[in-house]
């Protein structure tokens, strides 16, 4: 009878167990699900500025275009030629700028695809571990109330004695 009691108190510290570790593991999976979105929104926030960057980019590249042109123009005076050159290094200086922003922006993306990978594949494998526990969940709670119904049968028969 001991024994009996013993390994029941045995299983329901195991079935407790298993719930905690249940538990935790949905608790791990949340707080991944949760950055996996704060990544992802990462993401869109740095497209959109590679998006703008790539925008300023092009009006760069029409300014200096405007500046080249109208430095080409004879009728122009000297100081109007000195301030357009200086106007086009400052947008060379910007588009050297931006494109540097740009790679670095591309760089981030690529940063982060590859940790949106690692916790998808994180995610995944939590996933199968928590599916894991959960099946171990419920053959324990199956071996519980199977040795719970053959308790039961023996205190039956034996207030039956």
């Amino acid at each position: 009878m001991d024994k009996i009691k013993e390994r029941l108190a045995n299983l329901r510290q195991e079935a407790d167990n298993a719930v905690a570790r249940a538990e935790e593991a949905e608790a791990k999976n949340k707080k991944l699900e949760q950055t996996l979105l704060e990544k992802e929104q990462e993401i869109s926030s740095l497209q959109h500025k590679l998006s703008l960057l790539e925008t300023e980019l092009d009006k760069a590249e029409e300014k200096i275009s405007e500046a080249k042109h109208a430095q080409s123009d004879i009728e122009q005076t000297k100081t109007t030629t000195e301030a357009l050159t200086r106007k086009v290094q400052l947008l060379e200086e910007e588009l050297d700028a931006a494109e540097k922003n740009a790679k670095e922006v591309v760089e981030k993306l690529r940063q982060v695809d590859v940790k949106a990978e690692h916790f998808e594949r994180q995610v995944q494998r939590l996933e199968q571990e928590r599916d894991q526990w959960e099946k171990k969940y419920e053959e324990s709670e199956a071996k519980y109330r199977q040795s719970k119904a053959e308790l039961d049968d023996l205190v039956a028969n034996m207030e039956g004695l």
